[in-house]
């Protein structure tokens, strides 16, 4: 059967991780390795950091019946927006309308979670339904609803999933939650545990609504190099560094008091190199950003990322084999299983990826390269789902989109060939240069022209575009000068006129 979902296992052997932390005070930056090869790369800036997720207790500046919304302060330059579809009342009830301006008033304080940046002129945007997100839970602490991420689509596994909570829920606690998919294959001792972070957090933010002054901060999403420990952390962490005393500090602080499974996993590195020089993270930051990655045998891939999709395509390379060449390609294939898969990790890639494999004959075969990829992509934190070979004989693998990919993080268009991955040849750029001059030459009575551009464009105009420069100048009547603009791209250029 062509195309049909390829279920990934799910008692595969997992190697042990180790967790490397750097952080600067501008930016923090966590590498996840597997025998000692990296896997995922994960990067948050200082200068960048949202506010989504954090909880303020807001004062309401504005009541606005007639858009039924309201002004919020909440502390920042621009007060904050809420909308009452955002509101808790209207959320619980959404078949009865609500009015807003029943709920507020000026100068009332209430509890707001922001869920949307500022953007521009605009302020953020708020919801009085609070959220706290666990490593296998969210807690909606206002509910009393024990609610399963659709992404679980057995129906065996979702009952299975309320029953397990039901059980673990103490007497009293407040029973709004929703498993997300990470808990299909959590213990009861990690929804135990995340159940006990959440309550102890929720019991925080309450305390500290009844004594701070309004527009105070209540929570603050965590910062990195704390999240590792709520949502990577597993049984197959073997150790996790961090190169900051104080954040040592923070992180050993916080696992005794939440995950203490990994409090005696952190440790200190004082070592003279970097960190991740040592392990060599930056290498690999470098490969990663590359459009070309080489496999093992001689192979390799190529990778394209576009706003709609991913591409990526094997190529044998070098690889001969040793016996024939459908076994030379199956090999190909095979390897490259594994490559890919971590690759999707290390990027950070989401969406929807196309992988073209080498045409294989052998059905068996392709069932095996399925097999080996299914096997490697089960390793992934995030959800993956895939596809088995199209009629075109194309493999699509859907990935969650959880972050933004690496390379959006570090790199931005290239502004040589606006983002095209390619430029104009200097011949190209020679004749668009002897085109803008003949529509100069109509419209203005010039005694001369003066082209700037740079060195390859001009080197091109004194070797095999002389004689074409030769027929512009006797074309036009008028002499043509050359001058080398070192600054210039070789797509840029300037047509002087004298």
């Amino acid at each position: 059967m062509l195309h049909q979902t390829i279920p990934l296992p799910r008692d595969i052997q997992r190697p042990q991780e180790q967790i490397l932390v750097n952080i600067t005070p501008q930016e923090t930056r966590v590498a996840v390795l597997e025998d000692s090869v990296v896997q995922e790369l994960h990067i948050e800036r200082a200068a960048s950091r949202g506010i989504v997720g954090n909880i303020y207790l807001g004062q309401v500046k504005r009541v606005l019946p007639g858009m039924q919304s309201a002004f919020v302060e909440i502390g920042l330059e621009r007060a904050a927006f809420l909308h009452i579809a955002d509101v808790l009342e209207q959320r619980q009830h959404p078949t009865e309308p609500q009015r807003i301006e029943r709920m507020l008033f000026e100068g009332q304080t209430v509890l707001v979670q922001v869920i949307k940046d500022p953007i521009g002129t605009k302020g953020a945007r708020l919801s009085t339904q609070i959220s706290l997100a666990g490593r296998f839970l969210v807690h909606l602490p206002q509910d009393e609803h024990i609610g399963v991420s659709q992404k679980i689509e057995s129906d065996s596994e979702r009952q299975s999933l309320k029953a397990r909570m039901e059980n673990l829920l103490p007497e009293g606690s407040p029973r709004g939650y929703i498993v997300r998919t990470s808990a299909e294959t959590a213990s009861n001792r990690e929804l135990a545990a995340d159940i006990d972070y959440l309550s102890r957090l929720w019991a925080d933010i309450r305390a500290k609504s009844q004594t701070l002054p309004a527009q105070s901060m209540l929570y603050e999403d965590l910062p990195l190099a704390v999240r590792v420990l709520r949502d990577m952390v597993s049984d197959h962490t073997g150790s996790i560094i961090v190169d900051s005393t104080e954040n040592y500090e923070r992180m050993v602080e916080f696992a005794e008091q939440y995950v203490q499974s990994a409090a005696g996993k952190i440790e200190r590195y004082s070592g003279n190199r970097p960190l991740f020089e040592l392990h060599g993270i930056e290498a690999e930051i470098e490969k990663a950003l590359s459009r070309r990655v080489n496999l093992k045998f001689g192979g390799y891939l190529i990778i394209d990322q576009t706003e709609a999709m991913t591409t990526i395509d094997l190529n044998t390379g070098g690889f001969v084999g040793t016996r024939n060449f459908d076994e030379t390609i199956f090999k190909t294939n095979m390897e490259a299983t594994y490559a890919i898969a971590r690759q999707l990790r290390l990027r950070n890639m989401g969406g929807i990826i196309i992988v073209d494999f080498i045409d294989m004959d052998s059905e068996e075969h392709r069932q095996a390269v399925l097999g080996e990829l299914a096997k490697a992509l089960a390793r992934d934190r995030t959800r993956v789902t895939l596809n088995g070979f199209t009629s075109l004989g194309l493999v699509e693998i859907t990935r969650k989109r959880t972050r933004e990919s690496l390379a959006h993080v570090l790199c931005e268009p290239c502004p040589t060939c606006q983002g095209r991955g390619q430029i104009k040849t200097a011949q190209t750029v020679c004749y668009e240069i002897q085109r803008e001059i003949v529509r100069e030459a109509r419209k203005f009575d010039a005694k001369g022209f003066r082209i700037l551009a740079a060195q390859p464009v001009i080197d091109m105009f004194l070797d095999e575009e002389s004689q074409s420069l030769a027929m512009l100048v006797d074309f036009i009547g008028k002499p043509v000068s050359l001058s080398v603009e070192t600054t210039y791209t070789q797509e840029q250029f300037d047509v002087v006129l004298l």
